[in-house]
């Protein structure tokens, strides 16, 4: 993603950091760990994340669909390395103002793909923050109603990051969106997402999770996920849920002490967060346990991270009513000022 800057700013880093090291510490020792690469799971650390030329496309309209209240929306495609993938794009009425449409890059939580339609679920949040004035789309991961390529869940493949990425590079191709005016919403297996792409792509000006998991991978041994339409059938369409398998079974269970398990932690990289991030979750939510979003939430303050975090009393994995309409005010107040 950074490409030659990148390692610039590695090789300034590398001298701040044998500045500061006991001299015991070479240059040498520091410059091979930071260029650690793992013969297993290489492609999902942040630092092969970072060298990622990551590229938007055109997009383009596939289906009309009939208004929302105060906006139109569409059926839309994008290309995310080599897939076409598909996507609900909601536009507001009228002229955009100047600079253009603020944005949301909206990403959904795990649903089975099979059951995965484009114009069903999450109806409520994606017409909340259009009747507000974002732009939204809501894209459907690669494997997801009629994206091509395979789904690869996010914990243990960065293919979703990816897609999510290429989305957003795809809206700053329209000239009614404000390049500089894009955020990431996402949901339950998203929140992983979410803070991975915003950890390596500075143009996600501001981040929202709601009910979030997995950001040390330590906390996923902690917490686990308790997903009651991840079953058996359903797992065997996920290649990377054996690719978790062949990770814990190289490299043991998740442990931070551990080189790469620290090298794919999202909390061990927060000193690359550069846009605010607000995180939602219900006290009651028997699918992702509160405790991500509380571990989450220390480790952002420890980092001097700027962020806010909301709990509900109900609501479940969703924050269904009565606790949506707070949440959804927040995060569209949060929207509002950050992008």
């Amino acid at each position: 993603m950074k490409g030659s800057g990148f390692h610039r700013f590695l090789f300034a880093a590398v001298i701040v950091l044998c500045l500061l090291l006991p001299h015991t510490a070479s240059l040498q020792d520091v410059t091979e760990v930071a260029a650690t690469t793992f013969e297993v799971g290489n492609e999902l650390t942040i630092a092969a994340l970072l060298e990622l030329e990551i590229e938007g496309s055109d997009i383009t309209i596939e289906q009309t669909l009939q208004n929302g209240a105060n906006y139109s929306q569409y059926i839309t495609s994008y290309i995310s390395e080599g897939n076409k993938i598909y996507g609900l794009l909601t536009i507001p009425f009228g002229d955009p103002p100047e600079g253009g449409f603020k944005a949301i890059v909206f990403n959904h939580g795990f649903i089975p793909p099979a059951t995965y339609r484009t114009t069903e679920r999450y109806v409520a949040y994606v017409d909340a923050l259009a009747r507000s004035g974002f732009v939204v789309f809501k894209i459907d991961m690669r494997g997801h109603g009629d994206s091509e390529g395979e789904p690869q869940g996010s914990y243990y493949s960065p293919a979703y990051t990816i897609d999510a990425i290429s989305a957003l590079k795809s809206l700053q191709t329209m000239d009614i969106v404000d390049p500089q005016g894009i955020g990431m919403w996402g949901h339950s297996m998203a929140g992983n997402l979410v803070l991975r792409a915003m950890l390596i792509e500075p143009d996600i000006k501001a981040g929202v999770i709601w009910a979030g998991a997995v950001y040390s991978y330590d906390d996923f041994v902690r917490y686990a996920i308790s997903d009651p339409s991840f079953t058996p059938s359903v797992s065997q369409q996920f290649p990377a849920r054996r690719m978790g398998q062949i990770l814990r079974e190289t490299y043991g269970q998740p442990d931070t002490s551990v080189p790469f398990w620290k090298a794919v932690s999202l909390t061990e990289h927060l000193s690359l967060l550069e846009s605010p991030i607000q995180l939602h979750h219900a006290k009651d939510d028997d699918v992702v346990n509160i405790g991500y979003s509380y571990d989450l939430s220390a480790a952002l303050t420890a980092n001097l991270k700027f962020h806010e975090f909301y709990t509900y009393e109900g609501g479940g994995h969703n924050i269904s009513s009565p606790y949506f309409e707070d949440a959804m005010r927040r995060t569209i107040q949060f929207f509002q000022t950050h992008l």
